[in-house]
């Protein structure tokens, strides 16, 4: 059970709560007294006349108009139901379930002005597997996410049966959900519509998620790259920790000790005595850059995960309405903490960074397929060279030429093209946070697809080596300790167990290369038993993100 309280949100428990585990709000007086603290400071505000955002103006532009006491209630209705206005792709259901988590929270640190009542229906929700009908377009992350958001409390509240939800797989209403639950529509007092619809969680809750799923492709690219390393032959010299004793970044130095780990006791890896080059006659004396310089370049991927995870968890535990209710001192703030820029940031970020890693594989899977430059595996690593006619895996590599661009277009960033003009000039600047995470969802779905084509060239070629190296294309027996795994998971997923007398790819009109990559697409994106088989470098690369 995950209790909530407004502050120390993990991203593991946003992911554990998005994958199921009950979520309940903290059982202590100080988290229940600073909620009601709040609501009750606001029923004084409002019986002095004091003018209040949101509760005695209309919003936005419009926020020189006011409002009478006795349609305050009305107009949070209205702050919903007028954000009903999105069509097209749906927001993912693990993203809708962050979202009202990450909801929950904020209003959990007790500055919003909302009743118990109403954020223990989101957490019913959650625990009922109940998620509402949300979509992916509409939000600037300027005034919160209000159109995602809106859909997310309209339906918690019960505005109207318009608004739809997935109970349990099941689409329908919400007042017909709120039945089943043994719940009725909730009246919203003043500001509460407003609080459940302005703020970051949203593009936070979909960003959440993004690193988590980034987690498992990092570890995933480290596994492949590690066999890769190993079917070219190369040299760990290029990890030695002397090397990143003396440019220490933090990633970097990461970086070298894990391939150092994932590299250790193969048959396949040079071990390169400091002052011994001899094996290297005729040859260049060093591994090409993407090997060789492997910890440089990645080591500020795997820091720049690192900050973006604390982005995003502190964002994940912020109060970002407006206006906020300080429940010590009982001060109204007019605050711009609805504006989600380090989200956007984050995950600007974030899409660098995996166009950086798929950029690397891509130049790795090129060496591969090249005789000049794959130490004497076949071109496009032919299987059965005897057949005469066979091509290889010439085609897979233009799928992956077609991907990785994609990635790298999704890099660009989102943060610095928000419209200037947006609701009157009053959000006149806007972090475009939403679709910054939205897209990088997408970036992480392409990194997913990529991956599991790499796999198939990292197989193919290391049981190509396994046979060059011996009598078997089993190439269990010359792999490190730490990549055995991954190679025998990927195997077994995309054809069946190894097999000593033909590699992965054998005859081309065996069966189609398509097949091999859907089944290994499908269990990346499901985080089967390729994800298991990293599990050691993943948790160590998500122990860097807290």
């Amino acid at each position: 059970m995950i209790k909530i309280s407004g502050d120390g949100l993990s991203l593991e428990q946003i992911s554990k709560v998005v994958q199921g585990e009950r979520v309940e709000l903290a059982d202590d007086p100080a988290v229940t007294a600073r909620i009601e603290a709040s609501c009750l400071r606001l029923e004084e505000a409002i019986k002095a006349g004091e003018p209040i955002y949101g509760v005695s103006t209309l919003y936005g532009g419009m926020a020189d108009q006011s409002v009478p006491p006795e349609r305050m209630s009305e107009l949070q209705h209205i702050a919903l139901w007028h954000h009903k206005t999105a069509t097209g792709p749906r927001l993912a259901r693990e993203d809708v379930r962050a979202a009202m988590l990450l909801r929950a929270n904020t209003l959990a640190k007790g500055y919003s002005a909302v009743r118990r009542e109403l954020i223990e229906r989101y957490l019913t929700f959650l625990n009922n597997n109940v998620s509402p009908h949300t979509f992916k377009r509409g939000s600037i992350g300027a005034s919160g996410d209000l159109v995602p958001l809106s859909y997310i409390g309209a339906s918690v509240v019960g505005l109207g049966p318009a608004f739809m939800v997935d109970f349990d797989g099941e689409d329908i209403d919400c007042i017909s959900a709120l039945e089943r639950l043994g719940m009725k529509p909730l009246k919203l007092l003043p500001k509460e519509g407003l609080a459940l619809n302005n703020g970051t969680t949203a593009s936070t809750g979909v960003a959440a998620n993004n690193l988590d799923r980034a987690c498992n492709v990092t570890a995933l690219a480290f596994g492949v790259q590690a066999l890769l390393f190993q079917a070219l032959l190369a040299t760990d010299h290029s990890f030695h920790p002397t090397i990143h004793h003396v440019k220490p970044h933090p990633g970097q130095v990461f970086v070298a000790a894990e391939f150092r780990t994932l590299l250790k006791d193969s048959k396949l890896i040079r071990g390169e005595a400091v002052g011994n080059r001899g094996h290297r006659k005729g040859k260049l004396i060093q591994d090409r850059y993407s090997m060789r310089c492997l910890p440089q370049y990645t080591g500020p991927i795997i820091d720049g995960l690192a900050n973006a995870a604390k982005q995003i968890t502190t964002e994940a535990n912020t109060a970002n309405d407006n206006p906020l209710i300080d429940p010590d001192t009982g001060e109204i703030y007019h605050t711009g903490n609805f504006l989600a820029q380090y989200t956007a940031v984050a995950m600007d970020d974030l899409r660098l960074h995996l166009a950086m890693l798929i950029k690397h594989l891509d130049v790795q899977i090129a060496m591969l397929v090249t005789p000049e430059f794959n130490q004497g595996l076949a071109a496009s690593l032919v299987g059965n060279q005897e057949h005469g006619l066979n091509i290889g895996l010439k085609s897979l590599q233009v799928q992956c030429n077609s991907i990785a661009p994609l990635v790298q277009f999704n890099a660009r960033s989102m943060a610095d093209l928000y419209p200037t003009h947006a609701e009157q000039f009053n959000q006149n600047i806007n972090s475009q946070a939403m679709n910054a995470s939205n897209l990088a969802r997408d970036s992480i779905e392409l990194c997913e697809h990529f991956l599991a084509c790499a796999l198939v060239f990292a197989v193919q070629a290391v049981e190509l080596r396994s046979k060059a190296a011996g009598s078997t294309y089993d190439a269990t027996g010359v792999l490190s300790t730490a990549t055995q795994p991954l190679y025998v998971a990927a195997r077994t997923i995309a054809q069946g167990p190894p097999d000593h007398e033909e590699c992965l790819v054998w005859d081309d009109m065996d069966s189609p290369i398509e097949d091999r990559v859907a089944r290994l697409l499908k269990d990346i994106a499901n985080s089967g038993d390729l994800v298991s088989a990293v599990r050691e470098t993943r948790d160590r690369i998500a122990s860097r993100m807290v």
